[in-house]
């Protein structure tokens, strides 16, 4: 893709809501500095605080390269990319926070003046993270493994996820059931 006021290749891609409609930019690194920079001949635009997050993060020097480099990065649990949470807006699983701690810290920081929780948590929820995030990495490997044909490693994750989920996984189906129903 294209940058928008020149022909270089769009490497920032900026969505601001203004009066409730969303307005997509794509801007190579040189015009995304401008657009990001603090205007002194007041510019129809104001950035919004996730723009002053990036241009604040371009100021200390974070070049494109830097950002394609960290776009890449997975979280080893759910497989998320740093790419996708900047798409989607959101993490896919709680070890997501620690995977990418410090590219979250400022943006936490500025959209809610603190990086700790403070107040109520629910009580339901307050045991079986580190279970949670078990059980997606595994259904995460069993994707995978099905995806290279990697079926008996498939097998042995399914079973592995129908333990730690209490057998709220489907029985495995025996193979004399196969024969019998193609009589």
């Amino acid at each position: 893709m294209k940058c928008q006021k020149c022909e270089n290749a769009a490497t920032f891609h900026i969505t601001e809501i203004q009066d409730g409609t969303p307005m997509e930019l794509h801007l190579c690194e040189q015009h995304a500095r401008e657009y990001l920079a603090p205007s002194s001949e007041g510019e129809d635009h104001a950035p919004s605080s996730m723009a002053a997050v990036l241009a604040q993060q371009m100021a200390i020097g974070q070049t494109a390269e830097d950002l394609a480099r960290l776009d890449q990065r997975e979280c080893p649990i759910c497989g998320i990319s740093f790419y996708e949470f900047r798409s989607k807006g959101r993490l896919g699983c709680p070890n997501d926070y620690l995977f990418f701690e410090k590219e979250l810290n400022p943006l936490i920081l500025n959209i809610h003046g603190e990086s700790e929780h403070r107040g109520k948590q629910p009580v339901r929820c307050a045991d079986g993270t580190e279970e949670r995030s078990q059980l997606i990495r595994l259904r995460r490997e069993m994707k995978d493994a099905v995806a290279e044909e990697k079926y008996e490693r498939a097998s042995e994750l399914r079973d592995e996820i129908s333990r730690i989920s209490g057998g709220s996984m489907p029985p495995k189906k025996a193979p004399e059931d196969d024969a019998s129903s193609g009589e």
